[in-house]
């Protein structure tokens, strides 16, 4: 049984009908049918790391092995068009490839982003949503 547009973890997640996004790090262990439904949700097929496009959102799949998290989230800033947002999704704890919550703390304003909002979007993976902190320097 499938869920109306808008109304499952999509929705939940901010993704509205004509949003761009850009998803990376998807492998074998990320959960498609939450893609499905970020796609289905924006009405625009997910867009890779090879793009060029400005994006209202970016998916990123991480894992503690993945390699250096600020290097990820800076690259996913290079994406993002002004006021978008990051979704860091993580494996829950006692998961392999779990991230501790404060290793996500500690990267978030190193990469120029604030973390706002955690949620469980699977039964193995967590979101963590992530903006570009704001200057107050002009």
């Amino acid at each position: 049984m499938s869920t109306p547009a808008g109304s499952g973890v999509a929705a939940r997640m901010g993704i509205q009908s004509g949003f761009l996004v850009l998803q990376r790090g998807y492998a074998d262990d990320s959960d498609s049918q939450l893609s499905k439904e970020v796609a289905e949700t924006s009405g625009n097929e997910l867009l890779d790391e090879d793009s060029r496009e400005v994006v209202d959102a970016v998916i990123t799949w991480w894992r503690e092995d993945d390699g250096d998290l600020v290097d990820e989230l800076v690259d996913c800033l290079t994406y993002l068009t002004d006021g978008g947002q990051v979704w860091l999704l993580t494996p829950k704890v006692g998961r392999e490839g779990h991230v501790e919550p404060s290793d996500i703390q500690d990267a978030a304003p190193t990469a120029g982003l604030s973390l706002t909002s955690t949620m469980q979007v699977s039964k193995d993976w967590n979101a963590t949503r992530l903006v570009a902190r704001k200057s107050g320097k002009k």
